[in-house]
């Protein structure tokens, strides 16, 4: 059986472990999926370079790339993980993985705002789509909340 990069080998008990680096992917994509989900347009990587050279921290579109995908090596930088959460006006604890429950909680926070947007945006199709059968509904609806995106999937910006 062959795994998902940057998965290790499943646990009898705790199922699939996940690496840092695909962890760290999955909160940078789930920021980036937030921005979207609160109204906004997608940050592009040249946005997010901009503001985080306004404070001398400097990010290539590699790194970038091999960050939001969770391949390549682990970013621990923390002026770069800090500027980051900055930039995404969040606590720095949640990319710098503190040992407190911040960065859970910071991460129920973002999940709860892309839910409650996904709701939003069910309640729209619902009303423009009018005529539409509940399979049909039920079906969007599903696709809509589906949030466990897979880094992997997503091209560099």
């Amino acid at each position: 059986m062959s795994n998902l990069p940057g998965q290790e080998s499943p646990t009898p008990r705790h199922g699939p472990t996940v690496s840092p680096q695909v962890e760290l992917a999955r909160k940078l994509n789930l920021l980036l999926d937030v921005v979207v989900a609160e109204g906004n347009t997608p940050y592009t990587y040249k946005q997010i370079e901009h503001g985080l050279k306004n404070k001398g921290v400097a990010l290539s579109r590699a790194r970038w790339a091999y960050m939001i995908t969770g391949d390549g090596p682990l970013v621990t930088d923390p002026a770069l993980l800090t500027g980051i959460a900055e930039f995404f006006r969040i606590p720095a604890e949640y990319m710098l993985g503190s040992d407190s429950d911040l960065p859970e909680r910071v991460d129920a926070q973002l999940s709860f705002v892309k839910s409650l947007r996904v709701a939003r945006v069910v309640s729209f199709a619902a009303r423009m789509l009018g005529d539409v059968s509940p399979e049909t509904l039920r079906s969007i609806t599903d696709l809509l909340q589906d949030n466990t995106p897979d880094p992997e999937s997503r091209p560099p910006t």
